[in-house]
């Protein structure tokens, strides 16, 4: 039998043409991210992993307008957030309950050509920024907001989150956000979207799972964790005396390291810079000098480099989004990714089936209830 690698660590377990870290530096499907995130727009993103290039103008007209028309959700489904829009509700758990629940309103759900399954894509991706947006109004007692026609992917979420269109540097923002989480490679709930599909399930469970996999605070609830560590330190001169303590304890800081990146996360520089922007701009900008700060004691005593999700939590916070629908912002943008492995596993699909090393007892007898 094969060695034991716990986590999968090393072992190469698809093939893969949507995006590659190599030498810590990532790319999707051949772009490095520096270019991306400079000049690309979500939409452009989402073609690019899907399509392995970037799409024409046609294309990208194309895809914005059905992404407009499939982000209003059935009534139904807006009713059904009642049901469990309370405050002891995980976003995350009512975000995996309702894609499950969309799937009921795809009459084409569980159809096969290549064809339909882009547009079930596009459906799911659509629908992911109004499941969050509008399960957030309800919870706040507030009437949910229909997409606005015109208006890009990451300007309509804000549109649809706060009932009001979002300034340029807030769409800027958050349209850079998407575009750095969109993908990245085999992490664990892309794989676990490779595990869901691979017995030939539909895309939606293999969208539900991803979700299920992105709960876990391993994975993608770093940035609320760092934003609830950036809320009990008050200012720049608290921020040694706290990571003393935290030292001491032996406590984890959240959003610093990545076990693929040994030279520090090439996402971090841009959320950096875009934090320092919209904290300036809306007059938070003590986060922002606490953040570097935090940064820069971590890497002089223990070397490690500030991620992706560090810089996010402060891009977010003040966006005045709730620190718990970080992750599901997260969610939104890697749905583009995840459906991008979903293509490739059902192109060439075995289904997933590892082994175990199996170190229990052996040669044990059954013995009568009455005599145990």
């Amino acid at each position: 039998m094969a060695e034991l690698q716990k986590g999968l660590e090393g072992v190469i377990a698809a093939e893969t043409k949507v995006s590659s870290i190599i030498d810590s530096q990532l790319t999707y499907a051949g772009y490095d991210i520096d270019d991306l995130a400079e000049n690309a727009s979500f939409e452009e993103i989402i073609f690019l992993l899907w399509n392995y290039r970037l799409p024409t103008q046609e294309e990208l007209d194309e895809l914005k307008s059905k992404l407009y028309e499939y982000g209003t959700l059935d009534d139904k489904v807006y009713e059904h957030f009642e049901d469990y829009a309370t405050n002891h509700v995980h976003q995350m758990t009512a975000l995996r309950t309702s894609v499950s629940y969309i799937a009921h309103f795809d009459e084409n759900a569980e159809s096969e050509t290549d064809e339909e399954k882009l547009e079930r894509a596009i459906r799911i991706q659509a629908k992911m920024a109004s499941l969050v947006a509008s399960f957030q109004r309800v919870r706040e007692g507030k009437e949910p907001v229909k997409p606005k026609e015109g208006l890009s992917y990451a300007a309509n979420f804000l549109y649809m989150l706060r009932g009001e269109v979002p300034t340029d540097i807030e769409e800027e923002a958050f349209n850079k956000a998407l575009v750095l989480h969109a993908d990245h490679e085999l992490n664990a709930s892309a794989f676990t979207a490779h595990c869901a599909v691979s017995s030939l399930s539909d895309m939606y469970s293999g969208i539900v799972a991803a979700v299920g996999s992105l709960k876990g605070p391993l994975h993608g609830g770093a940035n609320e964790r760092v934003m609830n560590m950036l809320s009990e330190i008050k200012s720049v001169d608290d921020v040694e005396p706290y990571l003393d303590k935290k030292f001491e304890n032996k406590e984890k800081i959240m959003g610093f390291g990545h076990r693929v990146y040994k030279n520090g996360d090439p996402r971090a520089k841009y959320l950096k810079t875009m934090s320092k922007k919209i904290t300036d701009e809306t007059g938070q900008k003590h986060l922002y000098d606490i953040s570097v700060k935090i940064e820069d004691i971590m890497k002089e005593r223990t070397g490690i480099i500030a991620n992706v999700d560090f810089y996010s939590a402060t891009v977010y916070h003040s966006m005045n989004i709730p620190h718990d629908l970080f992750t599901p912002i997260f969610a939104i943008s890697r749905t583009s990714g995840w459906l991008a492995h979903i293509f490739e596993q059902y192109r060439d699909n075995r289904i997933m089936r590892p082994r175990a090393k199996y170190i229990g007892e052996t040669n044990r007898v059954y013995v009568p209830i009455e005599e145990r």
